[in-house]
């Protein structure tokens, strides 16, 4: 009963976005530039919000270039008026970051692109990274500047803050910050170190009475917000019995939740296609309906045995010290959107230890869900994919 108890408190708080989210957006007709012949004229109307204290108006709708290969993706995103593009280093073996600066060169000025470094975490490291980065996008510099994927405030660390700052005042970077898929845990240490930008996980699932309020306190505190993972889980996992695949509903759903909070910003979803961008760049100037809350709801219940809310509840609980929720994410990078190699790289960051552990020699596992993650299930599988 409890667990029920939960689920409803959570679609009572996190679906339950008001409509008027919509007020702080300014829009515009869609322009009228030309698309590619295959590529019909999108619906819709775009719209743009300011990025907390930077001043940059960004489109509510960006792009997430992590799983893009065709570089017309990309331009014609910018052709259609979305503005923010969203790369890191590692993303596809280091070779995203080439394919993005090549797809925008010639509209540079007009666009706003973000990067993230990677560990090893030392100021000398990340910023080594950054000149690789610049390097690989044809840029002088970039608009925002993340470490990437921290989860806890003590990894923010005075050294690579520092470092940050120093790329800013060498003209590198515009504005600085972070992405996490641990946003409740950081909130502060991002206040506190006055860090411009945080990228949090933050879906329909997130847990809306702790992740709601950390948006908003970032919010008021002026820094801006990039909605990422917005779609949740994206396809059925491979090697088990599929989860139904996602439909545009639930895509265009999830996005509205996301796009209808008026403390974010903007999103940036993954786009392999033109149907994928006509489908997310329609969603602009639209309002979270019930219906739109109902078919949530139902795809809630679909991706519960497998997709990490991330709520911390399973912290710490591991007898052999596994990080649990990272684990099951790491698993859904290759499961569910196809990035085996990002998931193994993430793996195989994890302490020697923790790899070399095999979650079905357990006779029983002790970590459970409150959301209903089939954690063994998904550990197990982790290990198979990338042990």
């Amino acid at each position: 009963m409890k667990n029920d108890t939960s689920r409803r408190n959570f679609l009572a708080a996190g679906l339950a976005l008001p409509a008027a989210g919509l007020a702080s957006t300014t829009s515009s007709p869609n322009p009228p530039a030309p698309a590619p012949p295959q590529a019909a004229a999108p619906s819709g109307k775009i719209s743009y919000r300011t990025l907390g204290k930077t001043g940059m108006k960004v489109s509510t709708v960006g792009m997430g270039c992590m799983i893009t290969t065709d570089s017309t993706v990309i331009t014609r995103a910018a052709d259609m008026g979305i503005n923010y593009f969203d790369s890191s280093r590692g993303y596809q073996g280091g070779q995203n970051e080439r394919m993005v600066g090549a797809a925008l060169k010639s509209r540079r000025k007009d666009l706003f692109i973000s990067s993230k470094c990677d560990g090893p975490w030392t100021g000398a490291s990340i910023l080594a990274q950054l000149d690789t980065t610049l390097k690989e996008l044809g840029t002088d510099y970039l608009d925002v500047w993340l470490l990437h994927g921290l989860g806890n405030p003590e990894q923010i660390t005075d050294e690579l803050v520092e470092a940050q700052r120093k790329a800013k005042q060498a003209g590198k970077v515009r504005f600085i910050g972070m992405s996490t898929h641990n946003l409740p845990n950081i909130v502060d240490r991002v206040i506190e170190t006055k860090l411009e930008v945080v990228q949090p996980q933050i879906n329909y699932t997130s847990p809306g009475a702790t992740y709601l309020p950390a948006v908003e306190k970032l919010a008021k505190a002026g820094v801006g917000i990039v909605a990422m993972k917005v779609m949740a889980a994206a396809r059925g996992r491979r090697g088990g019995p599929p989860a139904p695949a996602r439909t545009a509903n639930s895509w265009a759903a999830a996005l509205k939740w996301a796009i209808n909070n008026p403390n974010i910003a903007t999103t940036v979803p993954s786009m392999t296609d033109n149907e994928q961008l006509d489908q997310n760049f329609a969603v602009m100037g639209q309002s979270f309906t019930d219906a739109d809350k109902q078919v949530l709801s139902a795809r809630l219940e679909e991706i519960k045995p497998y997709f990490c809310r991330m709520c911390g509840q399973c912290s710490g609980q591991c007898p052999k010290g596994l990080p649990v929720s990272d684990m099951v994410r790491f698993a859904m990078y290759a499961d569910g959107y196809g990035q085996f190699a990002l998931g193994r790289e993430n793996f195989q960051r994890m302490a020697l230890e923790h790899q070399q552990v095999r979650c079905g020699d357990c006779t029983e596992c002790t970590v459970k869900c409150p959301n209903g993650v089939h954690v063994a299930q998904q550990l197990i599988r982790a290990q198979e994919l990338f042990a």
